[in-house]
């Protein structure tokens, strides 16, 4: 990947890559992706069950309200900055194992918060009030989350597979949104669509709560992967330099730069083909709501298990290529998607046009996350990765399911895929002209600390 910063990483002697680094990488890796896992279930279980709490928040007679609940999914973006500069901030500074703890413990609390509040027939316009603010932390958390996960699980990966183990972010992202599904689907065997919008929607949410109290007790034995060298510097003040703004801003803005960019066209690219694209088939299969939920389930599924394959292929060939693939690749096929999507009733074609949608968003997700934690040195890294992750995401990524909405209330749909075809072609040009591919990157020399404990790290 390209180095945008003045002083060029140069190789390293130790590769990390031995039996004993690979079963350790392995293991962080799933206590990592664990909570990435349960914390993207919570973000993700608003937009699926959406449809069936939105009248317990906004008047049933209100024909925006539907608008208005992609608005707070929405608005929960914002806080996203100030969640990776915190966390970020946080884990550069006292380490990554912490800042995820406490990043989970947000979401869990939330969670549980949603599930028991009183609704619109309770308290009128403060239930939505009260949403809001839930809503508005769990956005926090979520965006200490993203940078905090793609770099502790970059760090803790082994050289050689760096891009396969660091695919299991996604993996787990795209999980959290597998299993919202499926908890709709298995509701669907127990219960009918009245109950569920009566009462039911709050059991995603306790089933989240609960879930994420599991993963703290998880990510308690993570392995921590910056060195114990690092956090005594900080914590005695020697080292006022990491996780810090003005460090960043003014030693590392061409690499922030890049990170915004190269995530501007994959963000809006994801929640296109990932929140979009199944919410068109719900409507889609009106009349069939089982249906449209198999099929977004298995499609689902088949994007979470591309992710290892993309990995393993950047692995091989390096990362420039799969970016490439996927600029290219989402500028001639969005238009295809979005227009041929709400017209198929055919189950079968129905997932193929999901299909083919997926093996594109590959080439970004299943290496994204990676490829900016190569950008920075340890010490700004949970910060870099995060701020310039979350500005492109909140500005671009969390506003194309309200976007999408607001211009098919309108009639503009039209309109909106060229805002995507757009967006996914400023991205193409950055990974043609700004990457480059197999370059020593600072993962590359760093000591490893993740591997200390079995003697096999750098020294």
């Amino acid at each position: 990947m390209a180095d945008a910063v003045s002083k060029s990483p140069q190789p390293s002697s130790s590769p990390l890559s031995a039996a004993t680094d690979t079963r350790r990488a392995i293991l962080n890796t799933l206590r990592g992706s664990a909570g990435n896992l349960v914390e993207w279930y919570d973000v993700y279980v608003y937009t699926v069950f959406v449809t069936y709490f939105e009248h317990q928040f906004f008047a049933e007679d209100d024909e925006n309200s539907t608008i208005y609940v992609y608005a707070i999914f929405a608005v929960t973006f914002l806080m996203r900055p100030v969640g990776s500069w915190f966390f970020g901030r946080w884990a550069d500074r006292h380490g990554r194992r912490s800042a995820l703890l406490f990043s989970v413990s947000l979401m869990a609390g939330c969670s549980f918060l949603i599930a028991i509040m009183p609704t619109r027939g309770t308290i009128g316009v403060f239930a939505a009030v009260v949403l809001i603010l839930a809503r508005l932390v769990q956005g926090f958390a979520t965006g200490g989350e993203y940078g905090t996960s793609a770099t502790y699980m970059s760090e803790a990966a082994t050289r050689d597979r760096r891009g396969f183990f660091s695919s299991f972010q996604y993996v787990t992202l795209v999980g959290g949104h597998v299993l919202a599904q499926l908890t709709l689907l298995i509701m669907f065997v127990f219960l009918d669509a009245d109950e569920i919008k009566s009462w039911a929607w709050r059991i995603p949410f306790a089933i989240g709560g609960l879930a994420a109290l599991v993963v703290m007790w998880l990510r308690k034995s993570m392995d921590e992967s910056l060195s114990a060298e690092h956090l005594a510097a900080t914590k005695s003040g020697a080292d006022r330099d990491s996780g810090s703004m003005r460090e960043l801003f003014v030693s590392y803005w061409r690499p922030l730069l890049l990170v915004f960019l190269i995530t501007l066209g994959g963000t809006v690219a994801f929640y296109t083909y990932s929140v979009n694209a199944p919410a068109i088939v719900k409507s889609t299969y009106a009349d069939g709501a089982v249906s449209a939920t198999w099929i977004n389930l298995i499609g689902l599924i088949f994007l979470m298990c591309l992710q290892p394959v993309g990995g393993w292929i950047s692995d091989k060939v390096g990362r420039k290529p799969l970016l490439v693939f996927f600029g290219v690749g989402g500028v001639i096929y969005t238009y295809f998607l979005i227009t041929y999507l709400p017209k198929t009733t055919n189950p079968l074609a129905t997932f193929g046009l999901l299909a083919i949608g997926y093996i594109i968003l590959t080439g970004y997700t299943s290496i994204n996350a990676l490829v900016k934690a190569e950008q920075f040195p340890a010490s700004i890294r949970a910060l870099g990765v995060g701020l310039g992750y979350a500005l492109a995401n909140s500005a671009f990524g969390g506003t194309a399911p309200l976007i999408y909405q607001a211009a098919k209330a309108e009639g503009h749909v039209p309109l909106f895929i060229v805002y995507v075809t757009v967006a996914i072609a400023i991205s193409l040009v950055v990974y043609v002209f700004w990457l480059k591919n197999k370059a020593t990157t600072y993962l590359d020399v760093e000591s490893g600390a993740a591997f200390e404990k079995v003697g096999s790290g750098a020294k």
